[in-house]
């Protein structure tokens, strides 16, 4: 009995923690390409709260903010056929984007520093995502 649930822990435990890499690997490798795009989508709000995320030191507007972006990548995602972002490496990041969102509400009021981190994460997937949505769509961003 004992063994068992000690095995289903550090399942989970192993399962988290790969989860988790393989979510910062593709996120570093996906921010690479956007770094070297240097270009950005105005009509959503990531690049202003990535800004943002600095200095301002309420953060509940800039993850309203971030709700909204992700309310309309998701509804682009699921409904555009054309998109082709339903890949296991977008639902991975997308996953990971939910997490966060978790961690930092729950780290809001005894770790600002975490959840301010969190935030930032969210943004860099958002990040991600809006530019792969202008690369595969070939639509003319403004720099």
């Amino acid at each position: 009995m004992i063994a068992g649930i000690f095995i289903i822990a550090i399942s989970v435990v192993l399962f988290v923690y790969w989860l988790r890499y393989s979510c910062v690997l593709l996120l570093r490798t996906a921010e690479e390409r956007v770094a070297m795009s240097s270009v950005h989508d105005d009509r959503f709000n990531v690049a202003s709260v990535m800004e943002r995320l600095k200095t301002e030191s309420e953060l509940d507007p800039l993850e309203r903010e971030l709700e909204r972006d992700y309310r309309v990548v998701t509804y682009l995602i699921e409904h555009a056929a054309d998109l082709e972002l339903a890949s296991i490496e977008n639902r991975l990041l997308m996953l990971n984007y939910r997490l966060m969102r978790t961690w930092s509400r729950m780290t809001r009021s005894f770790a600002p520093a975490q959840s301010r981190r969190a935030l930032g994460e969210m943004a860099s997937v958002l990040n991600v995502l809006v530019h792969q949505m202008g690369e595969q769509n070939g639509l003319q961003l403004e720099a």
